[in-house]
């Protein structure tokens, strides 16, 4: 088992940066890809990037690649996603999952991320 837990939401002013992190614990060392997820309210909840063990990594949609940044850190068990320049439709609960086999395994909690404009 793999447990996931994101911190650093929170209430920010379009324009503004947050940066959430999800920590491993359990079994991370079985993690091959980790990855963050949104929904908004009222919508389904979207694939937003990923980071693979050796640092490769995806995002969903181009236009986030200038926002948006994830990055690892091994020794902490921890990834980061970086959002900046923030819009209100960026406001969402987010979610940090990790895959060992292709699928989406486990998941955190999620944590509200609220945009004002």
């Amino acid at each position: 088992q793999v447990q996931l837990v994101e911190s650093g939401g929170g209430l920010v002013q379009a324009g503004g940066s947050l940066r959430l992190s999800c920590s491993a614990s359990g079994r991370s060392d079985s993690v091959a890809v980790t990855g963050w997820f949104r929904r908004a309210p009222g919508k389904e909840r979207e694939f937003v990037v990923s980071i693979s063990r050796s640092g490769g990594t995806t995002y969903n949609y181009d236009s986030m690649k200038g926002r948006f940044s994830i990055s690892r850190d091994a020794a902490k068990n921890t990834v980061y996603l970086q959002m900046n320049n923030l819009k209100p439709e960026d406001t969402a609960v987010y979610y940090c999952a990790a895959s060992s086999n292709n699928v989406w395994n486990y998941w955190g909690q999620g944590i509200q991320v609220t945009v004002s404009s």
